[in-house]
């Protein structure tokens, strides 16, 4: 874990007993509850985990890192350049399905303003 001035943080494995409930919400999912039966004091944390329910009973959880966007080079009405950590260059382009007459010109609109920009501030000053 890091701490807000980039200072590696240790973390010391924490053993608590308690009670896990299994169980389904209306709509399917799944849920797990657990309730610490120790009077502990721990950091709070909220973020996404991969659960893992063993036959057994065991539940393993896994943090998922956090998804980092890229930032625009250049936005557009309905569209943005980036470029991406793999050194590719990514154009994205979104319109609401109930203007798919309009998507046609509006790609081409933005996207070639997109390029212009690229020439202008990209290109030329290399």
């Amino acid at each position: 874990m890091t701490t807000k001035n980039n200072q590696q943080k240790e973390l010391k494995p924490i053993e608590a007993e308690g009670v896990m409930t299994y169980g389904e919400l209306e709509n399917g999912l799944k849920i797990f509850d657990f309730q610490c039966l120790e009077a502990i004091e721990v950091e709070e944390h909220c973020a996404q985990f991969k659960v893992k329910r063993m036959r057994d009973g065991n539940v393993y959880m896994t943090e998922v890192p956090k998804f980092k966007r890229n930032k625009p080079i250049f936005r557009d009405d309905n569209s943005s350049l980036s470029l991406g950590k793999d050194d590719r260059y990514y154009f994205c382009f979104t319109l609401p399905k109930q203007l798919i007459d309009e998507l046609p010109a509006e790609l081409v609109r933005q996207a070639s303003a997109i390029a212009n920009k690229v020439i202008r501030e990209l290109l030329t000053s290399n």
